[in-house]
């Protein structure tokens, strides 16, 4: 798959307008990616367990959208063969009021993935230049007045694409998805949520109050993607309307940051060697 088609870093001109929420290279059914789709997961299952062995890089990979957009199941269906062991799932929801009182990258920070993990944040700190911007949440924090002016998000941008050049030096590879779905698409699986029982649990209230501010949420990610995309820490805007599309999509993306990491198992010494060749002989003498 093209995949630089779908990747923002930082290069003037983005616009998340740009971007069709129904694109699928001309792949036509869930059937035909389905393939690429499984052959992708085993090799990056593969790289996973070096990754661990190694144990010099760490992948943080970021999830945000619209509700409905799929985060949940992309996260199962991508990452369902890698070994648990090595990769951690948070999902960030409203901060707790110990999380308040601290600033707003520190749940994060305590979440970020040792060295040889994956990390996975659905949802993250892009929260605090989201949600907080189309609400004003800012304006309620218990901070210094000069904390929470008009110039806020605008600082919080810059501290964010700091933040990821800081992850960056320090080992951290980060990678993040923006699920790109139409507001068409998110009214159709709302409705399913509501019609079918065994989904009922995953609907609330505030999902139809947040969808009224659907315009302020795309100004917010255009404005937040365009400002902390790098070639380092890129953005990929994703095709949401067709989950089975984004899915080998989010795959494919994985699988080449996996292999430019290219992780090795840890060669031994010839001490070791001779250590390994002894411990054979005394297992075999006892069979």
């Amino acid at each position: 798959m093209k995949i630089n088609k779908f990747k923002v870093t930082g290069s003037d001109g983005f616009k998340l307008s740009d971007f069709s929420t129904k694109d699928t290279l001309g792949f036509e059914s869930r059937e035909s990616v389905q393939e690429a789709l499984e052959k992708n997961i085993l090799e990056i299952a593969e790289l996973q367990s070096k990754l661990y062995a190694e144990g010099k890089t760490a992948v943080l990979i970021i999830f945000q959208a619209m509700d409905a957009a799929g985060k949940d199941g992309a996260i199962n269906h991508v990452m369902r063969g890698v070994n648990t062991q090595g990769v951690d799932v948070h999902s960030f929801k409203q901060p707790s009021a110990e999380e308040l009182s601290h600033d707003y990258l520190w749940r994060a920070v305590k979440a970020l993935p040792e060295r040889g993990k994956i990390g996975i944040f659905n949802r993250s700190y892009y929260e605090d230049v989201l949600i907080v911007k189309v609400h004003k949440l800012y304006e309620k924090l218990n901070v210094p007045d000069r904390c929470k002016d008009k110039d806020v998000i605008k600082r919080r941008y810059k501290q964010i694409k700091q933040f990821e050049d800081y992850l960056w030096e320090n080992g951290i590879v980060t990678v993040k998805f923006f699920l790109n779905i139409s507001k068409e698409t998110q009214r159709k699986r709302f409705l399913e949520r509501i019609d079918n029982k065994d989904k009922n649990w995953k609907f609330s209230d505030a999902d139809i109050k947040e969808r009224q501010f659907w315009d302020d949420y795309q100004e917010a990610y255009q404005s937040a993607i365009a400002a902390t995309s790098t070639e380092r820490s890129p953005w990929y805007i994703i095709p949401a309307d067709k989950k089975w599309f984004s899915r080998a999509l989010i795959s494919n993306v994985l699988l080449e940051v996996m292999r430019d990491i290219d992780p090795k198992y840890p060669t031994i010494s010839a001490k070791q060697e001779e250590m390994l060749k002894d411990s054979k002989k005394k297992l075999t003498k006892e069979e």
